[in-house]
């Protein structure tokens, strides 16, 4: 099994035990600007569907950011008439802020939210924490263009819903169907450390969050839903979609750079079986094996296009050489990133330098032959050329994933266990907190005096890393719902 001493290993994935607690299982937080009108009964009817269907202990959070109607005030009567029910009041506007607020204040292992207009049926949400609460899954969330899911929607909505979908499959390579439900859950000590590398503070942090866990190699579970639209919704279409554009964009880029710290969370939960040693089964062979030859077949058109443009200055030697350099630089940046996985700047100018001597090896095959062919040949044909370098070129291209696999990027060992990690208050506590059963009128405690962006400054009370700070003062100049 691997392990990992990045500082945001987490802890093996298991199911949280049912014992009594004074913690609920599950926070529900409703994030909400200006919705004095349906707020109370959004709230009523989740608590009463909570309190009729859920086995365990819960809390319903209302995350009020920068409301100006009276949506405050049904907030705090509402907090003193239910029990399970917290207010939480923010000054700056932003749906993603409220949740990476609240969640970060937190003390429950599972942490969901819904939109106030409950468009989501509310059937959906046990089966939607339910992976989480069983270890199988990280993340969870609500779509409603899975196969089997029954929505009611207009074709305007339908429309802007799959086309942004599929910008992110085309553009992200995201294969979850659906980021924009408001229906979501993620267990806290995943949240713990993958918010912290989420940048955005509204609308687009949910598919923000989604794919970094996805590239991560987190398990997202997805649950077909029955949805009905919101006909009053006050979301400004236009502006919301230009913004998520935009995240795209950053997101994308940071992908490509290798800029997102994704080492922190890769694959960190219980056994892996592709981490297994199986003999006679090298690690990742075939996955690297595909790699390398999409990125051989795109380097060999490379290299024959820069031969052939080379050619029409220079002799074959010279143009084999310059031609077999340059493309051996980019297909040693290719393999790096593609198929060995490695990211950042680290080690690249030593991949470089070790992949100049597979290049040198390389190229005394290729120009071994043309001599060779020229020796038979006084002056063969520019086809002939083509046709022996290419011969050359596929043992060359065997001998090159050899020795990149073997020598340049070398499979990593590692032998630190993920225990070293773990806290030293922390080391005679269990990895979480057993799951409270709902006992009828029981009133749970909350940090009432926490304020936004105080979590962001605090040390989790079982994390592995700090979170990075929510600036007070940071406003979000979109959202204007």
């Amino acid at each position: 099994m691997r392990t990992d001493s990045s500082p945001g290993t987490l802890p093996a994935r298991e199911h949280l035990p049912a014992a009594d607690a004074g913690t609920p299982v599950l926070d529900v937080v409703i994030p909400v600007y200006n919705e004095e009108k349906d707020l109370q009964p959004c709230v009523r009817r989740l608590h009463e569907h909570l309190t009729r269907t859920f086995p365990y202990a819960f809390r319903i959070t209302i995350a009020d950011n920068a409301s100006t109607d009276t949506t405050p005030q049904v907030s705090q009567r509402l907090e003193a008439e239910i029990a399970e029910v917290r207010a939480f009041r923010l000054e700056q506007k932003g749906r993603g802020r409220a949740l990476r607020t609240v969640w970060s204040a937190s003390d429950a292992p599972i942490l969901a939210y819904m939109d106030v207009d409950l468009s989501t049926d509310l059937n959906a949400l046990l089966p939607l924490v339910a992976p989480l609460i069983s270890g199988h899954s990280d993340l969870a969330i609500g779509s409603r263009l899975a196969r089997s899911s029954r929505v009611v929607r207009g074709p305007k909505r339908e429309f802007i819903s799959r086309s942004y979908n599929l910008i992110l499959r085309g553009s992200l390579q995201a294969r979850f169907s659906d980021a924009q439900c408001g229906f979501k859950a993620i267990r806290r000590d995943v949240a713990q450390v993958l918010l912290p590398m989420v940048e955005d503070t509204g609308w687009f942090f949910d598919t923000e969050m989604l794919v970094i866990a996805e590239r991560a190699g987190l398990r997202i579970h997805e649950v077909p839903v029955d949805w009905v639209d919101d006909p009053d919704s006050t979301v400004h279409i236009v502006k919301t979609a230009t913004e998520d554009l935009k995240g795209v964009w950053r997101v994308g880029k940071a992908l490509a750079t290798g800029s997102l710290p994704l080492d922190r969370i890769a694959r960190p939960f219980g056994d892996d079986p592709r981490d297994r040693e199986i003999k006679d089964v090298p690690k990742g062979l075939a996955r690297q094996l595909v790699g390398f030859c999409v990125v051989g077949g795109l380097s060999t058109l490379f290299y024959l296009l820069l031969y052939s443009g080379f050619r029409t200055f220079s002799g074959s030697q010279i143009a084999n050489a310059l031609a077999l350099l340059v493309s051996a630089v980019a297909n040693t940046a290719a393999n790096r990133r593609l198929t060995f996985g490695v990211r950042g700047s680290g080690g690249a100018v030593r991949h470089q330098a070790q992949g100049l001597v597979v290049f040198g090896i390389g190229l005394a095959l290729t120009s071994g032959s043309l001599a060779a062919l020229n020796a038979a040949s006084s002056s063969p044909a520019h086809s002939t050329e083509l046709a022996v370098l290419i011969a050359a070129n596929l043992a060359a291209t065997v001998l090159r994933f050899l020795l990149f696999r073997a020598w340049v990027f070398p499979e990593r060992r590692e032998s630190t266990v993920v225990a070293s990690h773990t806290p030293a208050h922390a080391a005679q506590q269990p990895l979480h907190p057993p799951l409270p059963v709902r006992a009828g009128g029981n009133h749970f405690t909350y940090d009432d005096q926490f304020r936004a962006g105080e979590a962001a400054d605090r040390t989790w009370g079982d994390a592995t890393m700090q979170l990075q700070p929510v600036r007070p003062t940071d406003t979000d100049p979109r959202d204007a719902r």
